[in-house]
């Protein structure tokens, strides 16, 4: 693959941010249809998505740079060039998450419905940024044998690993962020209040923790879990736990 789509004479358009601007305009569009579970009006489907996207890609990065400051050591200039990829979802899905609890206060919105009706979005958005992630080459996987890929001379991957055939663990995680739309679509029309919400974080928080062994670019703490898997240590047990919050109320109320 070639991180470069395509270029307009001095500027060149990279792959990562084709994607990232297909699943911004793709988990709007889903947003906009599930926006009545919430009781939302178009204008704060509108609103969030962009704060989403903003705090998203803000957080992102800052834990991309946090992770792998040695790249940026040299050339602090590339901390802002989002558009060559580089970025942690766990970073933007925490400052996201707390961006947008902020804005669901001022508005008087239902936090909990409104992450119910954004969460077939995310898992949308995400799939497209993972593909986004493969065709530039980052987020790569370690060495297999099956279903596994070469990648190009002089990319991160050849760096590490040589010409050694490696999972495409980003089309792993895209794939499974495909099949989890449908669920989360299901669930956040027809779930209940939270369902969805909580379902995503234990989804979420086990696949992420599942692909990260394939993973090959994370570094482990105490040479056990990358930070990704900590996190969905946490997020697991938190789904869970406000999953079962949230069946035992609408029990109350039935």
């Amino acid at each position: 693959m070639s991180p470069i789509a395509f270029t307009l004479g001095s500027l060149t358009i990279y792959w990562y941010g084709v994607m990232a601007a297909l699943g911004f305009l793709t988990a709007t569009s889903v947003l906009r249809f599930t926006r009545s579970h919430a009781n939302m009006s178009d204008d704060d489907s509108t609103n969030i998505m962009l704060i989403a996207m903003f705090a998203g890609l803000v957080g992102a990065r800052i834990f991309y740079v946090i992770q792998f400051f040695h790249q940026f050591r040299y050339r602090l200039w590339n901390i802002i060039r989002v558009d060559q990829g580089g970025l942690v979802f766990y970073g933007g899905f925490l400052l996201a998450i707390a961006s947008l609890i902020l804005y669901a206060k001022i508005k008087k919105l239902d936090t909990v419905c409104m992450f119910d009706a954004l969460t077939p979005a995310m898992a949308l958005g995400h799939a497209f940024g993972r593909v986004g992630c493969f065709l530039h080459g980052c987020c790569f996987g370690k060495p297999g044998e099956f279903l596994c890929v070469r990648y190009p001379a002089n990319s991160a991957a050849v760096q590490k690993y040589g010409t050694s055939a490696l999972h495409p663990v980003q089309l792993y995680e895209a794939g499974a962020n495909f099949a989890a739309f449908w669920l989360f679509l299901y669930l956040a029309r027809k779930g209940g209040r939270g369902t969805a919400m909580a379902g995503y974080l234990i989804y979420y928080g086990t696949v992420r923790f599942l692909t990260e062994l394939l993973r090959g670019d994370n570094p482990h703490i105490w040479g056990l879990f990358t930070p990704a898997q900590l996190i969905g240590l946490v997020l697991i047990p938190a789904g869970v736990i406000l999953l079962i919050i949230f069946r035992k109320n609408a029990a109350e109320k039935a």
